[in-house]
Parts: C-alpha cells; sequence; structure tokens
C-alpha cells in the first residue's frame, strides 16, 4: 500500500488515459486536463482503457513519485462522471486497488461452516 500521510486528497481521473505516458506526460494531464496542481501533495489515480491497469502519480515534497499496478484478473471499478475528476477516501482506494468495488463493498465470500 502507498504510504499516504493523513489529510492528503486522492483523486480518480474519470475516462481512461493513454497508460504509454509516464510522471512528467500524467502531470501534465492533471495541470491542463483536471485543472489541479500536480505538486501540491495530493494522489492522482488514472486508468487506461482496458480497465486492468491503473498508475498513480503524487508529489511527497522531496519528488514526484510514479506507482502503477496491472490486474491479472478482472478491471478496476471506474466512475463515469463529466466533470472529470472524483475524490476518494483512503479505505475507497484500499479497496480500488484490491479490485473490489469501493462505491458499494460487500463481503464476496463467508464461512458455511465452522468445523
Amino acid at each position: 500500500m502507498i504510504p499516504v500521510p493523513a489529510g492528503v486528497r486522492i483523486w480518480l481521473a474519470s475516462g481512461h488515459t493513454d497508460m504509454r505516458r509516464g510522471m512528467k506526460g500524467l502531470a501534465l494531464q492533471v495541470q491542463q486536463g483536471l485543472g489541479r496542481e500536480p505538486f501540491c501533495g495530493d494522489v492522482f489515480f488514472f486508468r487506461g482503457r482496458s480497465g486492468s491497469l491503473i498508475k498513480a502519480i503524487w508529489h511527497d515534497g522531496v519528488g514526484l513519485s510514479l506507482f502503477a499496478k496491472r490486474l491479472d484478473n478482472g478491471r478496476f471499478i471506474w466512475p463515469q462522471t463529466a466533470d472529470g475528476v472524483v475524490s476518494l477516501t483512503a479505505g475507497q482506494v484500499g479497496y480500488l486497488l484490491e479490485a473490489i468495488d469501493w462505491r458499494n463493498p460487500q463481503q464476496t465470500w463467508r464461512p458455511q461452516s465452522a468445523g
């Protein structure tokens, strides 16, 4: 898990993003496409067209970092919004990184018996 300090805002860029982009390209997309400051300490998540790859960038005060995760099976749940960005809590990001529907988390497996 990403060691995100308390109080950091987490943003999802809606739609799909060209996953060939690196730190500079994603930071430019945050600045121009989302109208936000990429070096303010917030975390920004992007999803590729196939839905199985996400990238996150954040500036920790020292430098810009890039995190990428690809799922072997399934897709990341992503919002469809008109304004281009959605804010999440740290708990919702935990669900997102585990490929659980962060909008309505539900237990998917329950034991049938104790023994």
